[in-house]
């Protein structure tokens, strides 16, 4: 992929691209200034200072990838950590399905180790398990860790690079297998990560990632999966040029629906295995869609303004009729969303989410409690703005009582639509 260069005048020089690392990224979108999204309050932090950091993503015109134009460190967003895997019915049986796919096609026994990064809440790992394979957590996330603790999985509590690779290869061996499911965007020091993969898997091994994938983002006008923790949203063509630089190659690319849209690709290291043509296609699809040119950014940056002003003007109008709008899901894409939209709690007073976790808590920047999903049923709002509307079927499976009585549902994206 070889997109169309930039004059000096439009990119930032003090924002290297991170695949690359050529000064030639320019800015397409703003979303301001927001707080951490996964940062969720308790009612003691509420009146302490809250810090907020710019949200602006660029192209770059060098290899196509886009990406954060100002990072926030890691540590500040992943050793505490609120999202758990486990929380969403459809992502459990996606993860337990990736693992039984994995088994089968890297044909996994009782000596093979499996090493997930971001492992989370070990739900991936727990799928593996059962196959009777090895398995291997590496998460920095300190208050998760005791969520594995009584199972089989075994846990390193740190960042994955290429400093720590070493010292799981002491520890544990090489692994036939290592996975990232949406991890690989969280990750700034890509060349080092990509070092600790080759030391960590074995001779003629796998790295599987799957990650939200950048066409889905634009077809669909997802702003709302960029926040701090993503740092990179990814293409097939910028990842092949990653890999290709650091001695590994993309050997198979696939398309998920999970979420929004994801991309699932297997990488080995160069030599180790052909790739096949689905490679070459999903390349092909890419340059035939634009995503190696600026404008297309522009236009999904142009959209993403209209999302915005249909999404405020319709929660604004039905409140201002006295109807009653709560949030269903506290992702942090919802965050994203509330803080670029200005939803406060004077328009939302609580939003209802599954997870323990995050009940009790407060939204980062809007400062909207978040409640169980029981209080739906005993208030009965007029309206829920489904903020996991990635999700939006297992939600409104969920709230089918709220739904029996005559509650509806606000879509924000792509379309602002209301379903009854």
């Amino acid at each position: 992929m070889t997109p169309n260069n930039a004059s000096s005048s439009q990119v930032h020089a003090d924002a290297p691209c991170i695949v690359c690392n050529r000064t030639t990224v320019e800015e397409f979108l703003d979303l301001g200034s927001t707080a951490l999204a996964n940062k969720f309050l308790s009612e003691a932090e509420l009146d302490k200072p809250e810090p907020k950091f710019p949200l602006k993503v660029g192209f770059c015109h060098t290899c196509g990838h886009v990406q954060l134009t100002e990072a926030v460190p890691p540590h500040a967003m992943f050793q505490d950590y609120l999202y758990v895997s486990s929380a969403s019915d459809t992502l459990k049986r996606h993860l337990y399905d990736l693992s039984d796919v994995l088994v089968q096609r890297r044909k996994l026994g009782a000596d093979d180790l499996v090493i997930d990064i971001g492992c989370n809440d070990g739900t991936l790992l727990s799928g593996f398990a059962r196959h009777g394979v090895r398995t291997l957590g590496v998460d920095p996330a300190e208050n998760l860790a005791a969520l594995t603790q009584d199972s089989k999985i075994d846990r390193h509590v740190g960042f994955f690079n290429s400093k720590t690779a070493q010292d799981i290869v002491r520890r544990w061996g090489r692994a036939s297998l290592i996975t990232a499911t949406n991890t690989f965007p969280h990750i700034p020091g890509l060349q080092d990560f990509v070092e600790g993969i080759k030391t960590a898997l074995a001779s003629g091994g796998a790295f599987v990632i799957e990650a939200h994938y950048l066409v889905d983002m634009l077809e669909q006008g997802a702003f709302d999966t960029v926040y701090h923790e993503h740092i990179s949203y990814w293409a097939l063509g910028p990842m092949m040029r990653l890999f290709q630089d650091n001695g590994m190659q993309v050997v198979n690319a696939e398309r998920l629906p999970l979420h929004h849209g994801q991309l699932r690709v297997t990488v080995q290291r160069l030599g180790e295995s052909e790739p096949d043509d689905s490679v070459a296609e999903i390349l092909q699809m890419e340059r035939a869609l634009g995503i190696d040119r600026f404008e297309t950014y522009v236009r999904f940056a142009e959209k993403t303004r209209g999302i915005k002003a249909a999404v405020r003007q319709t929660v604004t109008d039905l409140v201002t009729q006295g109807r009653r709008v709560v949030g269903y899901g506290a992702p942090a894409k919802g965050n994203t969303l509330l803080s670029f939209l200005d939803l406060g709690p004077s328009l939302i007073p609580y939003i209802a989410d599954r997870s323990a976790l995050k009940q009790g808590r407060y939204t980062p920047g809007a400062h909207i409690p978040v409640v169980s999903p029981d209080r739906l049923l005993k208030d009965q709002p007029d309206y829920v703005l489904v903020l996991a509307w990635n999700f939006l079927e297992e939600v409104m499976e969920q709230q089918s009582e709220y739904r029996s009585r005559g509650g509806q549902f606000i879509v924000p994206v792509p379309d602002v639509k209301i379903l009854s």
